[in-house]
């Protein structure tokens, strides 16, 4: 039986440090001509979102938020290219993580992904930072893809099986993340998902949320992959 492990990218495989953050209020301000708290939380919501929300608490009217919204993401990429250029230093891989990818992607019974709030050319270019290839993904799902990360595992799931040739399961999809979004947004499905406590959010805050399993960090590559295939066994049971 195949996995599907979809594995959130900020505060999960790497830090960035506020380069996004700093990206999208600089293309609040090109695109809108306002952005609304600097220390508003990004935690678990896709870019298209975070644009959003900042433009209403400015006071810019939806139709206008929607409008510019894809002119919003360009000038964002723009910025965070820049900034990862001027710095690349700025952006910090998280413990295990090349291990932990290494030893799913030898598996023949694991499918790697990435279910993100990134749109994907950012995505991409943040795990490039850190020597991790886009390419070793073998499907994904992003903020470029819909608004809200509660549509992002369907979409995810959907491409999974076209790659496959067959139906896969939402029993059959782990989702690993730092944040209560993460834990939850795959429910709808009967995904299941893994928790990890290198973002924002202590494994108490976690644990509310069913997780399979919550890890202080990705460094133990066995708990962790065990972790992920007992969904495995959880079926053949």
């Amino acid at each position: 039986m195949t996995v599907l492990v979809l594995f959130d990218i900020d505060g999960t495989l790497l830090l960035a440090h506020g380069a996004g953050r700093r990206s999208v209020h600089q293309a609040m301000v090109d695109v809108y001509g306002a952005t609304g708290p600097q220390q508003h939380p990004f935690d678990g919501k896709t870019d298209p979102q975070i644009v959003r929300e900042l433009g209403t608490m400015a006071g810019i009217d939806e139709e206008i938020i929607q409008a510019r919204m894809a002119a919003a993401l360009d000038r964002y990429y723009q910025y965070l290219e820049a900034d990862i250029s001027a710095a690349p230093q700025t952006v910090q891989l998280l413990p295990g993580v090349h291990e932990l990818l290494d030893t799913l992607e030898a598996r023949s019974d694991v499918m790697l992904g990435l279910l993100t709030g990134n749109i994907e050319a950012g995505a991409a270019l943040k795990l490039r930072a850190v020597d991790i290839a886009f390419e070793r993904f073998v499907v994904g799902a992003y903020g470029s893809d819909a608004p809200v990360r509660p549509a992002l595992p369907a979409i995810a799931q959907a491409r999974a099986a076209a790659r496959l040739g067959r139906e896969l399961s939402g029993a059959q999809i782990v989702i690993v993340g730092d944040t209560p979004n993460d834990l939850t947004c795959g429910r709808a499905i009967g995904a299941r998902a893994i928790g990890v406590e290198t973002g924002r959010f202590s494994a108490v805050e976690l644990r509310q949320h069913d997780p399979l399993a919550v890890f202080e960090n990705l460094l133990d590559t066995d708990a962790v992959v065990t972790a992920i295939t007992s969904v495995a066994a959880e079926r053949a049971a």
